[in-house]
């Protein structure tokens, strides 16, 4: 235990012995705080004070949870208040008197429209967040061919990547080992991956699937040309609601949730998550899932 707590504890305890007794908090240094909760109480002999019993009970992780959820709460907050501001506001200027000019509705309805559908895409991430956070995995009767999936995914957003002016490329051994996943959820990590490339990707760039097996995992990489990452924002974006650009991504559709889903899904199933990148170069996610032993199926 730290200086600063010992000596904490010395000023505690001559508080005690004049306050009976006391509960505090206690924060060990600035940089990695440590806290505790302190239950003392005096130790009496004769109705004179003799000592003190001091009991310290370790709540760090208990205080970062619950700091954790106050966030949280707050971002699901700002995020639907945002959209239903925008929806309120134009629903309420068609209602005193602009439903007489045919463009100005027109106009309205649409971005009315494609709030909602914002809406509707963070209500659907943040169910999919609840329900994989709910739900104990369970053991597969048999797992994912990443090669197969992820060819699937790229044919699935072909037409998106095609309507930016991206490229799609994927480099997928056929006799890459089964990965122990599911294919809806391994289908949902790439095609999340794989979409966030192709929406911060500029026109002419490219976004490309690797995968390869090593050691007993099969490691997957989701490169792109696109805008890049600032350090000192790779190690948050896995964090639930951040974004490095919160008007473009918002611009994109993007909810803040898809990512944290990613991470979510494949430490679930015992892989690991990261990310590199350098600005106007491009970013690399990878992500790493426990492989099926040759001869299972």
């Amino acid at each position: 235990m730290g200086h600063a707590v010992l000596l904490s504890l010395v000023t505690i305890g001559i508080y005690v012995v004049l306050r009976e007794a006391l509960a505090i908090t206690l924060r060990q240094t600035p940089t990695a705080p440590q806290t505790f909760i302190v239950h003392m109480a005096p130790i009496l002999d004769m109705e004179r004070v003799v000592g003190a019993v001091l009991v310290l009970r370790d709540v760090t992780e208990l205080r970062r949870l619950e700091q954790m959820r106050t966030e949280f709460v707050a971002n699901v907050s700002h995020e639907l208040r945002t959209p239903l501001t925008s929806i309120k506001g134009f629903a309420e200027t068609l209602l005193e008197g602009a439903l007489d000019d045919k463009e100005i509705t027109r106009r309205f309805l649409g971005i009315i429209n494609l709030e909602t559908n914002r809406l509707q895409r963070l209500i659907d991430d943040l169910l999919s967040l609840a329900r994989l956070e709910g739900k104990r995995v369970e053991p597969l009767a048999s797992g994912a061919s990443v090669s197969v999936v992820g060819k699937k995914v790229m044919t699935l957003l072909a037409p998106l990547a095609e309507e930016r002016g991206v490229e799609l490329h994927a480099h997928m051994p056929e006799r890459l080992p089964r990965a122990r996943i599911s294919e809806d959820l391994l289908g949902q990590v790439l095609i999340n991956l794989v979409e966030n490339g192709i929406k911060y990707t500029p026109k002419g760039g490219r976004v490309e699937m690797r995968a390869q097996e090593h050691e007993g995992l099969v490691q997957v990489a989701v490169a792109d040309t696109g805008i890049g990452i600032p350090a000192e924002s790779i190690s948050r974006v896995f964090e639930r609601f951040y974004r490095v650009e919160k008007a473009r991504s918002r611009h994109m559709g993007g909810t803040g949730l898809g990512l944290a889903i990613v991470k979510h899904i494949v430490e679930a199933h015992g892989g690991t998550v990261g990310a590199e990148s350098r600005v106007g170069r491009g970013s690399t996610f990878t992500f790493t899932l426990p492989s099926e032993p040759a001869g299972e199926t």
